[in-house]
């Protein structure tokens, strides 16, 4: 079987696209595939002068191609989300594809704008909040012969995770690893419940999971940097240029959710190789807590009322 890689990424003319955290790593690589294949790409960024800097690559990329479009987005403030989605419905523009790609990775406690645990706003709730906002701007792309996507990135480390639902923000034990797990298994049962509803309203979106395996981003320098680590640095750095495949190659299973024809819905890609830490996309197993539909349910139930959003009620919208 031939492996996939980015040359076998159709034709992307015409479809519009956005991707939290596209100024480096594996989002910067997502949206620069993306342009170069024709798709006006939007990059969602919180820093906007390295926002730029990634926009010019990508622009310079494509020139043949697609284009990129730069916007401010902070996951882990809601009024930001809002304000982004708003700007994309007013514009009448409808979204072919959303990629739910930045995240922090096993920080020490800090609480988002809103006061919630970091990781959890950031990886979990902000993507959330803004697929149900930018709900009917996906609607309005898909049919019945081509449906518009939601791709979330999850990681391995969903595994060890556990959704704690009485302690979701680790006010009681704040563990930063065991935070970032339930993270990641929150975007899974997150992808897995939002096809069920997606489903039983008929509606032509579809959600995919996506993860990397070991790739070598900035990811895992921030928490030696938060903590003031010159060793965590140190070998955060040293893992990522001996053990980790380069940022594009861990993009590629982002890519591969996001544009291969005729992937079934809710679908969960990563990577080939031993313990899925490198190599090409395939469709990949999660754990059965990552499959509980009753956890999933009780998880979409308690994030609807932190992120003040009904799903219901932008389905029909």
């Amino acid at each position: 079987m031939t492996s996939w890689t980015a040359q076998d990424i159709p034709d992307l003319t015409g479809r519009r696209a956005v991707v939290t955290g596209a100024n480096s790593g594996l989002g910067l690589h997502t949206a620069l595939e993306l342009a170069r294949h024709g798709a006006e790409v939007i990059l969602a960024v919180r820093d906007l002068d390295r926002g730029e800097v990634a926009r010019a690559q990508i622009a310079e990329a494509a020139r043949s191609g697609g284009s990129a479009l730069l916007r401010q987005l902070d996951l882990a403030d809601l009024t930001s989300v809002r304000t982004f989605a708003d700007e994309i419905l007013r514009s009448g523009t409808r979204l072919d594809l959303l990629v739910n790609n930045a995240g922090v990775m096993a920080i020490p406690r800090r609480l988002s704008v809103d006061g919630y645990e970091l990781q959890f706003a950031t990886n979990h709730l902000g993507h959330m909040a803004l697929t149900l906002r930018l709900l009917p701007a996906l609607r309005r792309s898909g049919s019945d012969s081509t449906a518009a996507r939601v791709v979330t990135v999850s990681s391995g480390a969903h595994r060890m995770g556990r959704i704690t639902l009485e302690d979701l923000m680790g006010e009681h034990d704040y563990r930063p690893w065991r935070a970032y797990g339930q993270s990641k298994l929150a975007n899974l049962l997150f992808t897995f419940e939002l096809q069920r509803r997606l489903d039983t309203h008929r509606l032509p979106v579809a959600a995919y999971a996506a993860h990397p395996g070991f790739a070598a981003t900035n990811l895992q320098s921030v928490a030696p940097a938060m903590k003031g680590s010159a060793l965590g640095g140190l070998m955060a750095r040293l893992g990522n240029s001996l053990l980790a495949q380069p940022a594009e190659t861990g993009a590629l299973p982002t890519l591969y959710a996001a544009t291969v024809p005729g992937l079934p819905p809710g679908a969960y890609i990563g990577p080939d190789g031993f313990l899925e830490q490198r190599g090409y996309p395939k469709i990949v197993s999660c754990t059965d807590a990552a499959r509980d539909e009753s956890m999933a349910s009780r998880l979409w139930a308690v994030s609807e009322e932190l992120i003040g959003l009904r799903f219901e009620d932008l389905a029909t919208t």
